[in-house]
């Protein structure tokens, strides 16, 4: 009996010292993971005011633009652990309510509860990452510091402030310094009155020609150039016929949407070395091979990262709203970015879909704008493998039948005397928001207006396909092998 007692109290503390023990480590855990939140925090701080003051400054240092890129890409991966470790907080307090399993919504699959052990393991790991990072980052801005309070600062106007802050022109930010610094840069490298060539090289809507106007704008820019020309470079040598009215140097900006011959471009570039020295050109492309014209490095602008696409369309689609009073709303806006990773991190999707879900902050209505998104990606990727956006830029027709609740598809606009001038016209998000606008017959649809220069619209022509409904379910419903969402 007494060795049965013995065995019986050995085992009860055994497992009373194991009780304290995870209760010891689970504590330490969370405490520890508290410090590194905090420590994030805090240099976050330091490193968002590192890269607005860098975006003040003229810098020429090409290493200082690489150490700048670094920083806003450590930034805004700190941004996004520290809103996920937020929301997992929110979570445990039991703030948020758990998805309702019985939904059969597709987007139920996004929002569905991951295994707490695993997910706790990951979110340590990438805090502790993201710190790291933006520690390394950090200790190695000493001499940038330095260095940038020798940088001419520039002529901030209220129009600039408004959109750093707003975050309309959000990110590349080493990109800028690069371009202010080839066209404010004097002195001639080859000493022989060559142009000097800059190539912006990017795939469609990555912000070429949003980046270009923006630095056009800059008050030195516009003092140094008399003039500044757009040209397409489908008609690049019409140019010739006007050189008896061009004088001076002048910023030429020439988009291409073709490859030019070199004897073509040749030509183009002797007739600008004769009318005036010291002017500069940049091609605007999504042909590598134009890079061939460029007298210094061509700029190449890829899709925002997924951390950078995350803070722009949070803060696109909240607005002046506190995204934490909202902690619902941003789990969902963390799935429409995967959707919009999914669609090549397209600028276009993310400004038109952040202005539908900010004019209504109802977890419903994102839910169901969600879904919507999920399937038109689906649908569109299930007929031959390629993304909506690709789609529109090649001239193909996109299905937006999922996003409007009627067989439509769309279009690049184009004035075309096959349209209709009084054609009807509406927004991409009034017809989001209530189908029931949706006009009788084709119209034009407008999907997001940009704010910044050159203003752009994006704008197509939609038309009805009801005849073929029948048929595109039967295609929907044959599944495309390899195409993964």
């Amino acid at each position: 009996m007494e060795v049965a007692m013995s065995v019986v109290a050995s085992e009860l503390m055994s497992r009373f010292i194991s009780f304290l023990t995870n209760k010891y480590q689970s504590s330490s855990h969370a405490e520890s993971e508290e410090k590194v939140l905090e420590r994030l925090q805090h240099l976050l701080m330091r490193a968002c005011t590192i890269v607005e003051e860098a975006d003040t400054r003229y810098m020429t240092n090409s290493m200082m633009m690489m150490q700048l890129k670094t920083l806003s890409e450590a930034m805004y991966r700190g941004y996004s652990v520290l809103d996920n470790s937020r929301y997992r907080a929110l979570q445990d307090g039991g703030r948020i309510d758990k998805v309702n399993s019985n939904d059969s919504s597709s987007s139920s699959l996004y929002l569905a509860k991951r295994p707490r052990t695993s997910t706790d393991k990951a979110i340590r790991l990438e805090s502790h990452g993201a710190l790291e990072s933006l520690e390394i980052a950090i200790a190695n801005m000493v001499e940038f510091i330095v260095l940038l309070g020798g940088c001419e600062r520039m002529s901030r106007r209220p129009y600039d402030v408004y959109l750093y802050t707003d975050n309309f022109m959000f990110s590349r930010h080493a990109e800028k310094q690069k371009l202010l610094s080839f066209l404010l840069q004097h002195n001639d490298p080859h000493g022989d009155h060559a142009l000097a060539v800059l190539p912006v090289i990017g795939g469609p809507t990555t912000g070429k020609k949003t980046l270009v106007a923006h630095v056009c704008g800059d008050e030195r820019v516009r003092s140094r150039f008399s003039s500044v020309l757009h040209l397409d470079g489908d008609n690049l040598l019409s140019i010739l016929d006007h050189g008896r009215t061009m004088e001076g140097m002048m910023l030429v900006v020439i988009e291409f949407a073709s490859d030019v011959a070199d004897d073509d471009w040749q030509r183009f570039q002797s007739f600008f070395v004769r009318i005036g020295r010291g002017s500069k050109i940049i091609i605007l492309s999504k042909l590598k091979g134009l890079a061939r014209f460029g007298s210094v490095k061509p700029i190449f602008l890829s899709v925002l990262s997924k951390n950078e696409l995350r803070y722009l369309f949070k803060a696109l689609a909240f607005g002046s709203i506190d995204p934490a009073e909202h902690p619902r709303l941003v789990q969902i806006a963390d799935e429409f970015v995967k959707v919009l990773n999914n669609m090549q991190g397209s600028l276009i999707a993310a400004n038109s879909y952040a202005d539908v879900l900010r004019k209504n902050l109802n977890v419903r209505f994102w839910r169901c704008t969600l879904d919507k998104a999920i399937r038109f990606l689906k649908r569109n990727l299930s007929i031959d493998g390629v993304q909506p956006s690709t789609r529109l830029s090649q001239g193909h027709r996109v299905d937006i039948t999922d996003l409007t609740l009627h067989p439509l598809s769309m279009t690049r606009y184009t004035i075309n005397v096959s349209i209709k001038a009084e054609s009807p016209s509406v927004t991409l998000g009034g017809l989001i928001a209530d189908p029931s606008i949706r006009p009788q017959g084709d119209f034009i649809l407008t999907s997001w207006e940009s704010r910044l220069p050159p203003h752009k619209s994006f704008v197509y022509f939609v038309t009805s396909h009801a005849q073929d409904t029948c048929e595109g379910s039967a295609l929907l419903g044959r599944k495309r092998p390899g195409v993964a969402i």
